[in-house]
């Protein structure tokens, strides 16, 4: 089931790159998550304040229409990042490896990047909708979802 969650969490860190891993450190600081050294530092407070500040600021900064893509190099760097850091972590929490964690992370994040924008497009088409109502959908999705996993530990 571990790896089943490692891979989600890189997943949905595809979709908000920052959701997730903030997601994982309040998990962390509040003793959902069991870390040990190196990955101690994720859910320390100051961590989880200013990943969820970001994660804030991401979630408004998608919704302008100068943001880049995901799938363009800055955005994508940073999914696979944190979707590795949050997927060790997971991992870590699960008795699994952390290496493999990071990979599986890695894979899930590069998955719900590239389809997560396939699925976003297309969404905004078949609806006739306009982008922020499906972003705000993505949104939820990323929040409820990173929620979740954090919480199955």
């Amino acid at each position: 089931m571990t790896m089943l969650f490692v891979f989600l969490i890189g997943v949905l860190t595809g979709l908000r790159s920052l959701t997730p891993t903030a997601a994982t450190s309040w998990a962390a600081r509040a003793g959902w998550l069991k870390l040990r050294s190196p990955l101690l530092w994720i859910g320390t407070t100051p961590a989880a304040i200013v990943l969820t500040l970001l994660a804030l600021v991401e979630l408004v900064a998608d919704k302008l229409p100068t943001t880049p893509s995901r799938t363009a190099p800055p955005g994508l760097i940073a999914r696979v990042v944190l979707g590795g850091l949050s997927g060790a972590c997971i991992a870590m929490a699960g008795e699994m490896g952390i290496l493999a964690g990071a990979l599986l992370g890695i894979v899930g994040a590069l998955v719900g990047t590239f389809a997560g924008y396939q699925a976003r497009t297309r969404l905004v088409k078949a609806l006739h909708t306009p982008d922020f109502v499906v972003a705000l959908i993505e949104d939820l999705v990323c929040i409820g979802g990173s929620l979740w996993i954090v919480s199955r530990l």
